[in-house]
């Protein structure tokens, strides 16, 4: 494309137009992650609303943890059929419209949420936002792939997916701003005010209607072969690229989403229990649940952040494969320290970071790695596919969770819950020792160009 290779090249080799195109990806995947992740900070107070549930009571307490995992579960399920269907659908028709369509769609299907009279239609609007969800990130991480110079591909993904920690982030922001300050005293109503924040994307994706093009590299490719199908990546010339990038997909996903689901309310749980013991009101627990929830946050984003950003230099010096070893048993050493041993609660807050440090981080790589392993008519097919077909899996992890928590009777809801989501998450760290026995299928990608 004329306007993606003309201009100087600036900073990393890259010209004016390429940094659009990797910041408008950017901002969709940032965006992705917040609209994702909205119902967590707000469960505490959506869940015991629309169930006829006194806010803040161990029942309430006990049924947040279990809708949690249910919504995870449903979240992750139809992130991964729209991220296998769209993966496919970009292929088709390209990653720019791809990328709009998703964005609107996640926007619309989360704004949504904010008028649910029950569960049920809540459950609905969730699906529908995960599909536009599941289905961004191919395309977003196919069109950088393909634009940016060779040289900076590693650079480029790592610096798309540091929007996911400033994402979650924002999810937090938004939550305390109008959970904690301007709605503070309606609990019951201010959980929908911070989904209607979900149609912010909605104005991002005109940015990309007007000022991002279709990569030239994909336009040559879908002129010269046939649409690509799911099934092509089964044949015996893809089937090695599938189980490298699957194998490893998976088990960061497992990871990140079983220690991430469920951190605003084990940090919820913690401040709650703490202010009893300290016999706090109701207003001064309210500040502490806060608090609390914002700190956990805060060192597990800035951890992920931190772990992204050092993917380049690894990735790059050493390769792909050298990487995710570091990655997974940095995450195995993590988890178990994190959450094994005895800490005080703000300890264990604390130690959030080295979390996010190695099961963030992790998936910074798939930015770019998943790209370089599929040629042009199957890239965001099989990137797509890669990315969310492991989330079937993780959505089972998330029910587990959710099952024993509502195991649990309501009057010992307050601490034995909780207690067992944190053993739960402690022992998650073996599914880092099983991702190093996945190694040997790992392809290495370091110095290979991608494949037209």
């Amino acid at each position: 494309m004329a306007t993606a290779a003309s201009g100087r090249s600036g900073f990393l080799d890259m010209n004016g137009y390429q940094w659009t195109v990797l910041f408008a990806a950017w901002l969709g995947w940032g965006f992705d992650v917040f609209d994702g992740l909205l119902f967590n900070y707000v469960a505490p107070n959506c869940v015991p609303t629309l169930l006829g549930l006194k806010i803040g009571s161990p029942e309430a307490r006990s049924a947040t943890f279990q809708w949690i995992g249910y919504l995870t579960a449903v979240l992750l399920v139809f992130w991964a059929v729209g991220g296998i269907v769209f993966g496919r659908v970009c292929d088709r028709i390209g990653r720019t419209r791809t990328l709009l369509l998703t964005m609107a769609l996640y926007a619309l299907g989360t704004a949504a949420c904010a008028f649910a009279p029950n569960m049920a239609v809540l459950v609905i609007c969730r699906i529908v936002a995960a599909l536009g969800i599941g289905g961004e990130w191919a395309a977003g991480a196919a069109m950088v792939a393909e634009v940016v110079p060779e040289k900076r591909r590693v650079e480029a993904g790592a610096l798309l997916y540091t929007s996911a920690p400033l994402g979650l982030f924002l999810a937090q922001f938004v939550d305390q701003t109008i959970s904690g300050v301007v709605l503070k005293g309606s609990p019951e109503t201010s959980w929908r005010a911070v989904f209607l924040c979900g149609l912010i994307p909605a104005a991002v994706a005109l940015l990309v209607r007007m000022w991002v093009k279709e990569p030239e590299r994909w336009k040559s490719a879908v002129d010269e072969s046939e649409h690509p199908r799911v099934a092509e990546l089964f044949k015996p010339e893809y089937l090695p690229l599938l189980r490298s990038g699957l194998s490893m997909a998976v088990v960061a996903l497992l990871l990140w989403w079983t220690n991430n689901a469920f951190m605003p309310s084990v940090a919820s749980g913690f401040a709650t229990l703490e202010a009893s013991r300290l016999g706090l009101d109701k207003a001064q627990t309210t500040a502490m649940v806060t608090a609390w929830r914002t700190e956990a946050a805060t060192y597990f984003n800035l951890g992920g952040l931190i772990g992204t950003l050092l993917t380049i230099p690894i990735a790059k010096r050493f390769g792909r494969k050298p990487m995710y070893a570091v990655y997974l048993a940095f995450s195995a050493v993590a988890i178990f320290l994190t959450f094994i041993p005895e800490w005080p609660p703000e300890t264990r807050l604390k130690l959030y970071g080295l979390v996010g440090l190695s099961v963030f981080g992790m998936f910074g790589s798939f930015t770019y790695y998943l790209p370089e392993l599929f040629p042009t008519r199957l890239r965001a097919t099989g990137a797509g596919f890669c990315y969310n077909a492991g989330r079937i899996v993780t959505a089972g992890m998330a029910i587990f969770v959710s099952i024993m928590a509502s195991q649990v009777k309501a009057g010992e809801a307050g601490t034995r819950a909780l207690t067992q989501i944190v053993q739960i998450l402690g022992w998650s760290g073996a599914v880092a020792i099983l991702g190093l026995l996945f190694l040997p299928m790992v392809i290495e990608t370091k110095h290979k160009a991608l494949a037209d």
